[in-house]
């Protein structure tokens, strides 16, 4: 099998470039890097987007590129997330970060022993997942920015977005494990 390297697979590993970027931008001594790390994150947000819809739109999927969006999106969420309890030092963060990284590595290796037995879609993505990761993308780009905005304490409203993911994280975790607890059953 080759590995096709078309404009998804680049843009997905344009955002696995920025996680390196973003790491040395988010440790500055500058006053803007709160908000440059955030420009990035969004950047890598769009990027996501993108690599999916013209991966669809011009029917360039791949097998490479549909493992590589994931690991993509894993590495920046579990990266963002250490970088910010690091940084801002709480349990108040560090709990609900734990729960999002364990259920990302949880999930992974959940996804890859369905397919091996040939049962993957018993585990595909679900609308729960969506909102999951609406809910945590959201709650990062705001841990990132940090500073009030418009009056607004964005950093507070992170913390309550990172544990609306939380519980939704748990929650999607289990209705995946579910259904493969359904699949060992049956065999």
């Amino acid at each position: 099998m080759t590995i096709q390297f078309n404009i998804p697979t680049n843009l997905t590993l344009l955002r696995i470039a920025l996680i390196p970027l973003l790491a040395v931008v988010f440790y500055l001594p500058w006053q803007y890097s709160n908000f440059a790390c955030t420009l990035i994150f969004l950047l890598a947000g769009f990027t996501d987007w993108l690599d999916g819809y013209l991966a669809r739109k011009m029917k360039l999927e791949t097998p490479f590129g549909a493992f590589l969006d994931p690991v993509a999106d894993k590495l920046m969420v579990t990266i963002i997330l250490v970088l910010i309890v690091q940084q801002q030092g709480t349990p108040y963060l560090a709990i609900p970060a734990a729960i999002i990284i364990g259920r990302e590595i949880t999930i992974a290796f959940l996804r890859e022993w369905m397919a091996e037995i040939g049962q993957r879609a018993q585990v595909k993505v679900s609308q729960l997942g969506k909102w999951k990761t609406s809910a945590q993308m959201l709650a990062i780009g705001m841990l990132l920015y940090r500073d009030d905005l418009f009056g607004l304490p964005i950093n507070l409203m992170g913390y309550g977005l990172l544990y609306i993911a939380a519980v939704l994280t748990l929650w999607s975790m289990i209705s995946y494990l579910s259904a493969a607890l359904a699949v060992i059953k049956q065999e």
